[in-house]
């Protein structure tokens, strides 16, 4: 990788989630803004090195985006029919962080109109928000790119021809839209603390982002399950660095190092979970959170409370089932005494749609074939991971279990 190209990389992935937000709001326009934001930053490696860094390089990011988008309109023939979304330069170039930290919520928000399906909510969030490609979001929703790009376009197409609002919404419209924004915000954090591809397992700056995003809702709308969402997210990046080890490779919950977590990203996860535990009813996010703090609180793997895990999935397997929450419980209930019963219940769901494309299903089937000591079975599934595996680190991980299972065999 050269030079030029690795800091327009760091650059990105220190700023380019706050400017792209701004500059939505200052262009009025998604598809241009991050025209001009891609400008903003290949100038940026261009004269930076040069004329010195910025003693704000946000704002100067900001600006420099805002003249290339203005520049854009200026060459186009919408011009006129554009002018009235842009605001005056003057204003424009006048920085305000707070207003560049309220934009990362107006984004959010408008993102996560009511107007646009589900699915588009979620796609454009991750894409357009979070900077994530096509493909990593695409990954994360268990979708083909095809489909989450067409999704997209529709999506933005309708952002602007219904003149949805770049702004967040009034106090009594919040707990309307509240599901659907908490529900962004965990796919943001888990696409921080597992990165759907590339060399890393966690994407610390996503995961920081999903973490103040939160902690702002909590501020505007303080409910139960904010605060199970800011347990959930934080006791689970408390254990970041015990992730992969010092060679990079992937590490399981089990065999991590549980003296590189984050005690005080625990304890303040318990204490978000003490607030949603207070507030009835219990959410998703406040369940999930309680069974991330099982797992907190056991000083090693071997004592961990699986039959509390167990319980805590039963509940929320019958108030929001899913898939994917069926194939958590069937690990825990394996990892309680019941080998047999988790695997029936994987059997079970094998063939739903949104299973037999992830990865992490074939890989925990095969996890538990290998404990139960059927090695054939067990390798057959972790071939079928790695085929739909994306994170190298995964990859690799799978890689060394095969090679484990192969050397048991020939020993047979």
């Amino acid at each position: 990788m050269s030079t030029e190209s690795s800091a327009l990389d760091s650059l990105y992935r220190i700023y380019s989630r706050r400017v792209q937000a701004t500059l939505i709001r200052l262009l009025g326009d998604f598809e241009l803004a991050e025209e001009a934001m891609q400008d903003a930053f290949v100038a940026a490696v261009q004269q930076w090195p040069v004329n010195g860094e910025p003693d704000n390089p946000q704002a100067w990011l900001i600006r420099t985006g805002y003249h290339r988008g203005v520049d854009q309109i200026r060459q186009r023939s919408t011009a006129r029919r554009r002018a009235h979304m842009l605001l005056p330069i003057e204003e424009a170039l006048e920085i305000d962080d707070a207003a560049i930290e309220d934009d990362s919520l107006r984004l959010l928000f408008t993102c996560c109109h009511p107007s646009l399906s589900i699915e588009a909510r979620i796609a454009l969030t991750l894409r357009e928000m979070c900077g994530l490609t096509t493909e990593q979001v695409a990954s994360a929703l268990l979708m083909k790119p095809t489909t989450l790009a067409q999704r997209i376009v529709r999506a933005k197409r309708k952002i602007r021809d219904a003149h949805i609002p770049y702004t967040v919404p009034a106090q009594k419209e919040l707990p309307e839209r509240l599901a659907d924004v908490l529900q962004v915000i965990y796919l943001v954090f888990n696409e921080g603390y597992s990165s759907s591809m590339g060399t890393a397992v966690v994407d610390i700056s996503l995961a920081r982002e999903a973490l103040r995003l939160g902690a702002e809702l909590a501020r505007l709308l303080p409910r139960g399950e904010v605060f199970g969402l800011m347990a959930l997210m934080l006791l689970n990046n408390a254990r970041r660095d015990a992730r992969q080890n010092s060679a990079g490779e992937l590490m399981t919950l089990e065999a991590q190092d549980r003296r590189l977590w984050h005690q005080e990203e625990i304890a303040s996860g318990i204490e978000w979970l003490e607030q949603a535990l207070a507030l009835t009813p219990l959410g998703y996010y406040t369940l999930q959170a309680s069974i991330a703090a099982v797992h907190s609180q056991a000083g090693s793997a071997d004592k961990t409370d699986w039959a509390r895990i167990v319980r805590l999935y039963d509940a929320l397997c019958r108030r929001f089932p899913s898939p994917i929450l069926t194939l958590n419980h069937a690990v825990a209930i394996a990892m309680n005494g019941a080998p047999e019963t988790g695997l029936k219940l994987l059997d079970d769901i094998a063939h739903h749609p949104q299973i037999s494309r992830y990865h992490l299903f074939h890989a925990a089937k095969a996890d538990l074939l290998r404990r139960q000591g059927q090695h054939e079975a067990a390798r057959s599934a972790y071939q079928q991971a790695l085929q739909l595996a994306t994170q190298a680190p995964e990859k690799r991980f799978l890689i060394s279990r095969l090679a484990e299972l192969e050397n048991s065999l020939q020993k047979k």
